[in-house]
């Protein structure tokens, strides 16, 4: 069985959450949306504007090309907390990132850039040996283009800048663009497997165990 882990971020800006936030405060990720979106894939429900006061991992088991995939994706709590944007613990133990954003929110498109950015440095800094992981940009709550903030060709030039794929869907009203979308990047972190296996330092598989504890999240079999 092949194991995948899957890292699901994203921002919401000032405003979001209905709560005004000092200029001089630090940007920092509200995920409800990202939460909302990985749910929605799991389960088939959309539970709107999802919120969590812990991270947590959720396990599912598929199958996905005739290979049977044992899926990990990370959901970080919705709570503001300081420093996360370093990313340090997410780069080494995700295999891939959904990055999103709310096309109805222009501080939350502006988090997703400060994100990939920060993935394409790491990429940068690591070893040249070692594989990119996979990326992907989506523009969510589609649904709501009469408040759209943030173009569809500004998310399409981000992704180009830093060579991930792209999408607009609405995690609300349509299930199976969501499933999709995930199928593609799970079938983008599977093909990497192979160059990756064969690059990748033998003791990776501690260091993510490793990771997992110093995380100390919760895990949710879906």
């Amino acid at each position: 069985m092949t194991e995948v882990k899957l890292a699901v971020l994203g921002g919401s800006g000032a405003g979001k959450s209905g709560k005004a936030r000092s200029r001089a405060a630090p940007v920092t990720p509200q995920p409800d949306f990202t939460s909302a979106l990985a749910v929605r894939f799991l389960t088939r429900r959309f539970i709107g504007e999802y919120a969590s006061n812990a991270e947590c991992i959720y396990t599912k088991h598929l199958c996905l090309d005739g290979r049977q995939i044992h899926l990990e994706i990370y959901d970080p709590c919705s709570q503001p907390q300081q420093g996360k944007l370093s990313l340090a613990d997410e780069l080494h133990w995700a295999d891939g990132f959904i990055i999103v954003y709310d096309i109805s929110d222009r501080a939350s498109f502006a988090f997703a850039k400060a994100l990939l950015y920060r993935i394409r440095e790491s990429h940068i800094g690591a070893c040249k040996k070692m594989v990119e992981s996979s990326v992907f940009l989506v523009g969510n709550k589609q649904d709501l283009c009469h408040m759209r903030e943030v173009g569809w060709d500004e998310g399409q030039k981000l992704a180009m800048d830093n060579k991930c794929q792209f999408c607009e869907l609405s995690a609300a009203e349509h299930y199976q663009e969501v499933v999709s979308m995930f199928m593609k990047v799970l079938r983008n972190i599977t093909s990497n497997f192979k160059v990756k296996e064969k690059r990748r330092p033998s003791g990776s598989k501690s260091m993510a165990k490793l990771i997992n504890n110093v995380f100390g999240k919760r895990r949710k079999s879906v």
